[in-house]
């Protein structure tokens, strides 16, 4: 799974939200296998003590808790038990999103606008919060923001409070970039492409696109993978990338180089 010879988060603490399926729960099992002791969140219990099983048949260390990242108290007991646990924090990939409803923007909801915000943009914001305050006492740590193609371009899909919401997490991860730099932690963004999730194939059942459409999007002529993702936020959340801050790395087979 690791796909490298090396441990790139060895004797690391790392926090994973969404962790229940897809891009969270691949990245739980890379970071596992880079070296990582791990705390596991996500809204879906059984899913993420699911994830937790599949850690430790392999050897890994992992705790869950239900964790809803729109609740700032559940937030910060999220990152109190890996203190609890591991005694620190050293990386947190933020990972938690939604697409919502599609439908053009003349014709959304406000409840719909109100929920993906929520839970794509002020949950990212509320993980932050809670994640550099240990960090910042620490003098060190790594966080990953998942964002998205649509955090880079516009998209056709009806889907404009997830682009809304996506660019607002680009715009959070530069400014804590520049904001924390001095204290030696570094935060940056994964922007995935169309890769085979529930919010996929939730978007492909919508009718906001079809999965030829899907596929058509990247010059690689295929999906991603959910640890396609999950491996490049273990790089940037590892020494490996040491130099590397503020940045919105693109992961989605060429579909926003042209």
């Amino acid at each position: 799974m690791t796909g490298t010879g090396c441990l790139l988060l060895e004797g690391k603490v790392a926090v994973v939200t969404g962790a229940a399926a897809g891009i969270g729960r691949a990245a739980a099992q890379v970071f596992s296998a880079h070296g990582a002791r791990l705390v596991l969140a996500d809204i879906d219990a059984e899913g993420g003590e699911g994830t937790v099983a599949l850690v430790e048949q392999n050897g890994g260390k992992a705790v869950f808790l239900s964790t809803d990242v729109t609740v700032a108290d559940q937030v910060d007991a999220m990152v109190e038990a890996a203190m609890r646990t591991f005694g620190r924090l050293d990386c947190a990939f933020n990972n938690v999103g939604i697409d919502g409803d599609s439908a053009p923007l003349a014709e959304s909801t406000d409840s719909n606008w109100q929920r993906v915000t929520d839970v794509n943009l002020t949950g990212t914001y509320l993980c932050m919060r809670a994640e550099l305050r240990v960090m910042a006492v620490q003098q060190a740590g790594s966080v990953v923001n998942t964002s998205s193609i649509a955090g880079l371009v516009g998209v056709n899909m009806g889907l404009s409070a997830y682009t809304a919401a996506k660019h607002g997490v680009v715009g959070l991860t530069k400014a804590a970039a520049l904001e924390y730099a001095d204290k030696n932690i570094r935060v940056n963004a994964v922007c995935p492409g169309a890769v085979r999730t529930a919010l996929l194939d939730h978007a492909i059942r919508s009718g906001a696109l079809t999965e030829e459409q899907a596929r058509g999007l990247q010059p690689l002529g295929r999906l991603g993978a959910p640890h396609e993702i999950a491996q490049a936020a273990a790089w940037l959340c590892s020494d490996h990338a040491s130099f590397v801050t503020g940045i919105a790395m693109p992961v989605d087979g060429g579909a926003t180089c042209g």
